[in-house]
């Protein structure tokens, strides 16, 4: 017997409808994981499950009995309330008397006790003290301290008040709409692990790919109206679509191919005088009513990063920098670290170790209060916020781009508003929108149309892949590997990162900064543990402050912070043969060279008349190409063979 079951479900706000008649049972136990674009509709059919949305048509019907908890995909911006009057307002008249009784048993005066009998008395009744227990319970399970203001927690421990009132009262439903926006990894890790311990059904949004893989059970997509189920991992969902896709597109060619020939018939037809056959006249115009009616599934997003002129070869290069506020607190310190052009570098660390600062040291937006950092040539600096603050959300989608403009100039070429913003998948009418009544999703669109309308050769992202779907996060993921600046990312999508980055850098909260080559996976391979996963605990100021006085006094002089050069020189170093020293001291050279091969060969065949010109020089160019890149690849490897050898 199904938990819950939509029954042809149908809501239109537009043109199209989001809900065609859609059908969906969810069964005890399940996790199903709700899938797809931007805009199509996953958190307005939340809504209407949890019953703050009314459909149009259809019916939600829950399992007589059966109780549903909602997480919320925004978190309060200004909740004055204790940890423990919000846990306990899950239950309405009971939480508020508990809420009241909390509050007053900290007071002293006469007023005060008189009231808390009468609330005691009625509590008595209610049963509440057992109540109390389990939000107790829950409170001291989630190591949640029941008397902090909400508003003084972090993303992720307001996160965690919300989870334990949905919790508290022990649903057979959990819905889930984004529920790792704005959450560092330990806080998502920390997510997942008591989620695996929730024995109800779950019915989650969500984009974070590990999350996905981790949860997940089912996967249920919202397509054109309507939700097709995939009873499968989400690896196997992938395949799945793939070829469901397929199979659409060729059904569609054999239906269009069909529709043609019987337009050819009838116009013949018409032509020639004949008595036409009225069955078939009639097929044909069911078979138009139907092209007519067919929902075509929207285009994929085709955006790229438009490159300014090529920054200098260093971008930025810190000795022993440090930052600290005028409270002495370091943010940063001892840091030694070099960024060159090319490079894609994450920053892993959870909220509040400074990764921001560290960004704006780098860019020269801050000036460090220890050491010294040296800024490259010719920056031109992109940036993503999360808080997708450059947007005027009571202006459209066109003007917040071009700002009254028709034409923009995208990589030298004159393009039309309109053209350019159905790259991000925004119709004429949308784009004309204002961004008030957007998506998440739509939003994050809008702010990477303007960031890649602008010339740049470093792109800093900060949070990128909150609220993207998974089709524009993979593209972005494309664009970002094949961009020749230098990338900036701070994210805690573990499957973004080591997708895109090439080195890591982690803060560790006590103004640390350690670097390791590779992605996320890479980092965590190589040991990374961040702090609450060796203490249990977020460090406070205390710790920070006793880990940074420690790592002083065992630090001895000359020894360097740089995690890079700690995992090159690992192990007992090796003396290299003359004939190996000079090859290492000449490799260098070699890549660079190469690199320029490479280089000039791609601009060769990015250009706009290329494949215009006779084949056969086509076909050498891209042989080049490809033996360059293989060259290049060979080199590299060797050079890091070497290096691993002399332990350099």
């Amino acid at each position: 017997m199904p938990l819950l079951t939509l029954d042809r479900l149908s809501l239109a706000f537009g043109m199209h409808p989001l809900l065609d008649e859609a059908s969906l049972n969810l069964e005890p136990g399940e996790r199903v994981c709700l899938l797809g674009r931007n805009g199509e509709g996953k958190s307005t059919l939340l809504k209407i499950v949890s019953g703050d949305v009314t459909p149009d048509g259809g019916l939600v019907r829950l399992d007589e009995g059966a109780t549903l908890s909602v997480l919320p995909q925004t978190l309060p911006s200004d909740d004055t309330r204790t940890a423990y009057d919000v846990v306990s307002s899950a239950f309405p008249e009971t939480g508020e008397l508990l809420a009241e009784f909390h509050r007053l048993s900290q007071q002293a005066d006469e007023a005060s006790l008189d009231r808390m009998m009468k609330v005691q008395e009625r509590l008595e009744a209610l049963d509440g003290w057992l109540l109390d227990q389990r939000v107790n319970t829950v409170l001291e399970q989630y190591g949640i301290d029941p008397d902090t203001p909400l508003n003084r927690l972090s993303g992720g421990w307001q996160r965690r008040v919300l989870l334990a009132r949905a919790l508290v009262v022990d649903p057979d439903i959990l819905l889930l709409d984004e529920p790792t926006n704005h959450l560092d990894v330990p806080a998502i890790a920390w997510l997942e692990e008591a989620l695996g311990q929730f024995r109800g059904a779950m019915l989650f949004v969500s984009h974070d790919r590990a999350f996905i893989r981790r949860m997940a059970t089912r996967v249920v997509e919202l397509d054109r109206g309507q939700l097709v189920s995939f009873a499968a991992s989400y690896d196997k969902y992938l395949e799945l679509k793939e070829k469901a896709l397929e199979e659409e597109e060729r059904q569609n060619a054999l239906f269009d191919k069909k529709l043609k020939q019987e337009e050819a018939w009838i116009r013949q037809g018409i032509k020639a005088r004949r008595t036409r056959n009225m069955g078939r006249v009639r097929a044909l115009k069911a078979m138009r009513e139907e092209h007519r009616q067919r929902r075509v599934r929207g285009g994929t997003a085709s955006f790229a990063v438009e490159e300014a002129d090529r920054s200098g070869k260093l971008v930025a290069e810190a000795t022993d920098a440090g930052f600290r506020y005028p409270d002495g607190q370091p943010i940063i310190k001892d840091m030694n670290l070099t960024v060159l052009r090319g490079d894609k570098i994450g920053l892993v660390g959870e909220n509040g170790t400074g990764k921001t600062t560290l960004v704006r040291l780098l860019l020269g937006d801050l000036a460090p209060t220890d050491g010294n950092i040296r800024l490259g040539t010719n920056l031109q600096v992109a940036y993503f916020d999360q808080l997708r603050g450059e947007l005027d959300l009571d202006r459209n989608a066109v003007d917040n781009l071009a700002e009254g403009r028709e034409f923009i100039d995208i990589n030298g070429q004159s393009r039309h508003v309109l053209g350019y913003l159905q790259e991000f998948l925004f119709t004429p009418e949308r784009a004309r929108s204002p961004v008030t009544v957007f998506s998440g999703g739509e939003r994050a669109r809008l702010l990477l149309a303007k960031l890649f309308s602008k010339p740049a050769n470093i792109l800093v992202l900060d949070e990128p892949t909150n609220d993207l779907d998974v089709e524009t996060l993979e593209l972005l993921e494309e664009q970002l590997s094949e961009f020749r600046g230098t990338v900036i990312l701070i994210s805690h999508d573990r499957e973004f990162l080591d997708n895109v980055v090439t080195d890591t850098i982690f803060l560790d909260g006590s103004g640390k900064v350690r670097e390791f080559v590779g992605g996320y996976s890479d980092w965590r391979r190589q040991g990374g543990r961040f702090p609450s996963e060796v203490t249990g605990a977020r460090p406070d100021r205390q710790d920070r402050e006793s880990a940074s006085r420690k790592e002083q006094k065992e630090q001895k002089p000359g020894t360097e912070t740089s995690d890079r050069k700690a995992a090159k020189g690992a192990g007992k170093p090796v003396k290299l043969s003359y004939k190996l020293k000079r090859e290492l001291e000449q490799l260098p050279g070699q890549i660079e060279a190469l690199e320029q091969e490479v280089e000039q060969l791609q601009e060769r065949i990015s250009a706009p008349d290329f494949y215009a010109g006779p084949q056969d020089e086509v076909a050498r160019t891209l042989e080049q190409l490809q033996a360059a890149e293989a060259r290049l690849e060979e080199t590299i490897e060797r050079w890091m063979e070497l290096e691993e050898q002399a332990g350099q």
